[in-house]
C-alpha cells in the first residue's frame, strides 16, 4: 500500500478548499470596490485535474516553491455573474459570498475529518489494533 496514494486526495482537497476560501474572502473584502467582479473556482474540476496531474503541482515562475514541497499550483478562477449588478459595476453579492464561504468551510472540515480518520486507521493498522 502506498501511503501517498491514500493521503494525497485528502491533502489536495484541503489545499483547494484553502485556495477557494481565499478567493471568496477576497470577494467579501471587495464588496464595495467599484467595478470589482466576484471570482470563484470550480472545486470539482480543480480537484479532478489535480488528482490526474493536469492541474497539479508545477511552477510557472522561478520564484515559486518547488512542487515537491507540497504546494498545489493555483487553479483557474472565473468571474461569477451577478444576479443583481450594482450601479458602480461591482458584481459581489455579499449574501451569496457568505453562503459560499460557509459551505466551503464545512467542506474543508469534512475533508479534514476524512484525512484524520484515514490517518487514525493507518495508525491502528500499524499498531495491530
Amino acid at each position: 500500500m502506498n501511503i501517498d496514494k491514500v493521503l494525497a486526495p485528502h491533502a489536495t482537497a484541503l489545499s483547494l478548499h484553502a485556495q477557494r476560501a481565499r478567493l471568496l474572502a477576497t470577494n467579501l473584502a471587495n464588496a464595495d470596490t467599484p467595478n470589482y467582479k466576484a471570482k470563484d473556482m470550480d472545486f470539482k474540476a480543480a480537484l479532478g485535474a489535480a488528482l490526474k496531474g493536469g492541474g497539479g503541482l508545477r511552477t510557472t515562475d522561478s520564484r515559486h516553491i518547488n512542487p515537491d514541497g507540497g504546494v498545489v499550483a493555483s487553479t483557474r478562477s472565473y468571474e461569477r455573474i451577478s444576479q443583481q449588478p450594482s450601479v458602480d459595476g461591482n458584481a459581489v453579492d455579499t449574501q451569496v459570498e457568505q453562503a459560499q464561504f460557509t459551505r466551503n468551510a464545512i467542506d474543508y472540515q469534512a475533508s479534514l475529518r476524512f484525512l484524520n480518520g484515514t490517518i487514525k486507521g493507518l495508525l491502528s493498522a500499524i499498531k495491530g489494533e
